[in-house]
């Protein structure tokens, strides 16, 4: 049996995506974020935006354009997904719809803002289904953002549902959204990892998604110049709250972001060694340098190199035997 069946027995493997989300909305940054994934290779995923990182009055063309480049040979990967209108807007559907017209079978998921509510996700992705289903695509994963009172509410809830494999934190429209009672500092650093309300929401939607397997991706950094900004941001969020993704909104984020979040290599070659000595004898309790190993740490130490690879690092020999 491979690992992940037997380290899991009785529930899904957890979610396991790259670490960063780049953002792109105008077509000169969609072809620029394409060029560097050919670079880096599958490392990082990219959002193409049909929300507010896109042009207003040109939302057909742009919905067009996007499916075009998602479904085209510039995509290596199939790492790309989209952000599409909010729920309650006239080009929520049209965005779906066109968009898997042209890129249903390489689209890696859809990005949903500004849900109310659990009932708002379900609705969401039923729309969802009935354009995928119509051009062969079925469980095409779903990202939601939880950036409202009542999305926070349902966070389990929405992190509980099969089909739904990330909740992102809208930190800018969840401020405000409490009409000037949390401060606009709160939107960037030191404030956003401190102010009680900020801390709350967090934790709340780590907390869910790690209760159901599925990744939590952290808020953006504004600041684009500076990447020290961006790289303790990361490591905050990756540390102190539990947060296994972050988004990028430059090209200069995404590497600080990828070390960030990629774990150290003396633990990538620990959780090698202790992998393949418990795959040696059917995942039965071993010793690894005076230690006690049995399947609770082998499934830490299993995440740990899916994380790994999941960032491009290196794998020590041993591990491709146990992947």
């Amino acid at each position: 049996m491979h690992p992940s069946e037997v380290l899991f027995q009785g529930k899904c493997p957890p979610v396991s995506i790259p670490a960063c989300d780049h953002y792109a909305g105008s077509e000169k940054l969609m072809r620029k974020s394409l060029a560097l994934q050919q670079e880096l290779g599958p490392v990082f995923d990219i959002t193409f935006d049909c929300e507010d990182g896109a042009a207003r009055g040109n939302e057909t063309a742009h919905a067009h354009l996007l499916g075009t480049l998602v479904a085209g040979e510039e995509n290596l990967f199939a790492r790309i997904g989209a952000r599409v209108h909010d729920v309650s807007s006239e080009f929520f559907e049209q965005d779906i719809e066109i968009i898997l017209q042209h890129a249903a079978q390489k689209l890696a998921y859809l990005v949903v803002p500004k849900v109310e509510s659990v009932a708002d996700v379900e609705s969401a992705i039923a729309l969802i289904n009935r354009h995928a289903h119509q051009q062969g695509r079925e469980q095409l994963p779903v990202h939601v953002l939880i950036e409202t009172h009542g999305a926070l509410k349902d966070a389990f809830a929405i992190a509980a549902l099969p089909q739904v494999e990330c909740l992102s934190f809208g930190v800018m429209d969840f401020v405000s959204d409490h009409y000037g009672a949390i401060p606009g500092n709160a939107m960037r650093s030191p404030g956003q990892f401190t102010h009680p309300l900020l801390v709350r929401a967090k934790l709340e939607i780590a907390a869910a998604c790690h209760a159901h397997g599925k990744v939590p991706s952290h808020n953006v950094t504004t600041e684009i110049n500076d990447t020290s900004v961006v790289a303790s941001d990361a490591h905050r969020a990756a540390a102190e709250f539990g947060y296994t993704r972050m988004w990028s909104i430059h090209p200069n984020q995404i590497k600080p972001i990828l070390k960030s979040f990629a774990p150290r290599l003396s633990e990538v070659n620990e959780a090698a060694e202790i992998l393949a000595q418990a795959h040696a004898i059917q995942w039965g309790p071993i010793q690894h340098n005076g230690k006690l190993h049995d399947r609770a740490s082998y499934r830490y130490y299993w995440t740990i190199l899916q994380r790994a690879q999941a960032s491009g690092l290196t794998l020590p020999a041993v591990a491709h035997t146990i992947l």
